[in-house]
Order: structure tokens, then C-alpha cells, then sequence
């Protein structure tokens, strides 16, 4: 089985700030998708401590290991774009 990454607003282009869509004007979550996809240019794939949501916060899952470039499966986007 192929591993690809999902049609999902996540990946596309349209989506804006506050996970807002450019085309549908609604906000959206990670799961959706629609026939409006478009895949972003370039995926940032700087996935670290540093750049999760949960670093140095109340749901960080390791707040005593937790430090920059360290990765763990908790891991949550600091921003979608």
C-alpha cells in the first residue's frame, strides 16, 4: 500500500488563516476536503518542538524532555501555514 499525503484541506492552497477557505468562505478542519483542492507548493515539514502547538504549554505530552529539534508522536502544528 502507497503512503501519500491526503486531499485534505491541511495540504491545500486555499486555506487561510483561522482555517478559514479562500473558495467556500467557511471555516474548515483538518479532515476536510473537496473538489476546490488545491496541494500547496511547498509542505513545511520543520517538525519539531520548537514549532509544535503544545511546546512549553499545559498538553505538552514530555514537558521535561521537550526541547528544539526534539520530535514526538503528540506533535501539533503551531500554524497551518
Amino acid at each position: 500500500m502507497a503512503i501519500r499525503l491526503g486531499n485534505t484541506c491541511a495540504n491545500c492552497e486555499n486555506l487561510m488563516e483561522q482555517n478559514m477557505c479562500a473558495i467556500h468562505k467557511v471555516t474548515v478542519s483538518k479532515i476536510y476536503t473537496c473538489d476546490g483542492f488545491k496541494m500547496k507548493a511547498a509542505l513545511n515539514d520543520d517538525r519539531n518542538c520548537v514549532s509544535c502547538l503544545r511546546y512549553e504549554g499545559s498538553e505538552c505530552a514530555n514537558p521535561q524532555k521537550a526541547a528544539p529539534g526534539m520530535l514526538c508522536s503528540s506533535w501539533a502544528p503551531r500554524a497551518m501555514a
